[in-house]
C-alpha cells in the first residue's frame, strides 16, 4: 500500500499529537515495511528526533503555495495527494484536507477527543467554531474514523451523531523509551539537569486548567504528605500563576517545582525516579502520561470516570477531581503502604502490555486493508 500522512505536527508539535503522529509512522514503518509512507508538511523540519526511513517520502508546498503553507495543508495538499497516487490517506490530528474526495485515496482520520464540544468553556469560542468546522467536516468526509479511545467513539456518536460503523478504536501506545529502566548514571545526570528533589511525586501534561494539578496541591497542604514535592513537567498558561499562589500561600513554595521546559528523553528518568505519579485531568481521550507512569513501574493517581478506567484499568488509583481528602488518601496508599504499592507496579506492567507496538502497528494495518 502506498499510505500519505498529514505530518505537520510529526515534525513540530512535542507534544500529544506530535507524539502520536512520530509513534504511529515509526511503528508502521517498522512492523509493515513494504508500505510506502508519503509525509505532507507545509514546511521541512527537524522531525524532532523522527528518522525518516527509506520507505517514507517527504513532501512540501511548491510554487506559490510555499508562501501560504496553512492554505496549502487545509486545501491546496488535496492536488499533491492526487498526484502522489496514493491508496489511502491518514490525517493524523483530527483533520483532512477540503477535496479529498476529489483525490482518488481513500481518507481516515484520528479524533484524538471532542473535549472543546464537552466542555466548551475550557475553550475561547472562536478556537471552538474552528474546531468544529474543521474537525466535524473531516468526520463526514472521511471515509473510515480511528478514535483512540471508547471514550472518543461514545462521543463521536453522541455529539456528534457519527454511524457506529464508521469508527474503529485503535488505542494509542507510549513510546518504547518509557519501558527501558535508565542506568545510574542517566538517573544522576537528569536530577542534576532539573534539581530535582529527593522524594517527589510527578505531574506530566500542559499546565492547564483542564489537567487539574492544583487538586495534588491541596492534596498536600492538607498535612499529611510533608516530605513529598511536586514536580509539573508541561508548557505553561496563565493556569501556572494560580498554582503558584496557591503554593505559596499554603506554605508549599519550595515544595513545587514546575519544569517548563523538559526534554522528552528525560522523562523516563524523571517517572523513575519518583514515588507517584499524578494525572488528575477533568476530561481526556486517552491519557497517555498514564501509560508512560504504568510502563516506568510508578503507581499512578487519576480521576474517575471518563476514559481513565481504560487507560489505567486496574492498575491505577482512582479519585474525586474536587476531593483533595480521596486525593491525599490514595497518595498515601501509593507511597506508604509496600503491598498497596507493589501491587499497583505488577498490575502496572501487566496493564501497560495490552498497549504494545505490534498490537497497535497490527490494529492500523487492519483498518487500512479493510479500506481496499
Amino acid at each position: 500500500m502506498r499510505i500519505g500522512y498529514d505530518a505537520k505536527r510529526l515534525f513540530f508539535n512535542r507534544s500529544g499529537l506530535g507524539n502520536y503522529s512520530r509513534s504511529t509512522l515509526a511503528l508502521l514503518a517498522k512492523y509493515y515495511p513494504e508500505n510506502r509512507y508519503v509525509l505532507f508538511t507545509p514546511r521541512p523540519g527537524g522531525g524532532l528526533g523522527f528518522r525518516v526511513e527509506q520507505n517514507m517520502t517527504v513532501v512540501t508546498p511548491r510554487g506559490v503555495w510555499r508562501a501560504a503553507p496553512s492554505l496549502w495543508r487545509g486545501y491546496a495538499m488535496s492536488g499533491d495527494i492526487r498526484r502522489a497516487g496514493l491508496d489511502i490517506f491518514h490525517g493524523l490530528s483530527a483533520e483532512i484536507p477540503a477535496g479529498i474526495r476529489r483525490t482518488g485515496a481513500r481518507s481516515v482520520v484520528t479524533q484524538h477527543d471532542l473535549i472543546f464540544v464537552r466542555y466548551p468553556e475550557l475553550y475561547k469560542p472562536v478556537d471552538r467554531a474552528l474546531y468544529t468546522r474543521k474537525y466535524r467536516r473531516s468526520c463526514l468526509d472521511a471515509d473510515r474514523i480511528i478514535a483512540i479511545s471508547e471514550q472518543t467513539r461514545r462521543d463521536l456518536m453522541e455529539l456528534w451523531n457519527i454511524p457506529p460503523e464508521k469508527i474503529d478504536v485503535v488505542y494509542q501506545g507510549c513510546s518504547p523509551i518509557f519501558a527501558v529502566e535508565p542506568d545510574e548514571q542517566t538517573l544522576r545526570r537528569v536530577r542534576s539537569k532539573y534539581s530535582l528533589p529527593e522524594r517527589y511525586i510527578v505531574g506530566v501534561g500542559t499546565i492547564e486548567r483542564r489537567k487539574n494539578l492544583l487538586l495534588t496541591l491541596r492534596a498536600m497542604a492538607c498535612g499529611t504528605l510533608e516530605d513529598v514535592d511536586l514536580v509539573a513537567c508541561g508548557r505553561a498558561t496563565p493556569y501556572l500563576d494560580e498554582l503558584l499562589s496557591f503554593a505559596a500561600a499554603n506554605g508549599l513554595a519550595g515544595r513545587f517545582h514546575p519544569l517548563t521546559d523538559c526534554d522528552f528523553e528525560d522523562l523516563p528518568a524523571i517517572y523513575r525516579m519518583s514515588l507517584a505519579s499524578v494525572y488528575t485531568s477533568r476530561f481526556e481521550g486517552f491519557g497517555i502520561p498514564i501509560l508512560e507512569s504504568l510502563t516506568s513501574g510508578v503507581p499512578v493517581i487519576t480521576t474517575s470516570g471518563g476514559v481513565f478506567a481504560e487507560t489505567g484499568g486496574a492498575a491505577a488509583f482512582y479519585v474525586d477531581p474536587d476531593d483533595e481528602g480521596q486525593m491525599a488518601a490514595a497518595l498515601q496508599t501509593a507511597i506508604y503502604d509496600p503491598a498497596a504499592r507493589r501491587r499497583a507496579i505488577d498490575l502496572g506492567y501487566e496493564h501497560a502490555a495490552r498497549f504494545t507496538e505490534e498490537k497497535i502497528a497490527a490494529n492500523l494495518e487492519r483498518v487500512y486493508t479493510s479500506m481496499l
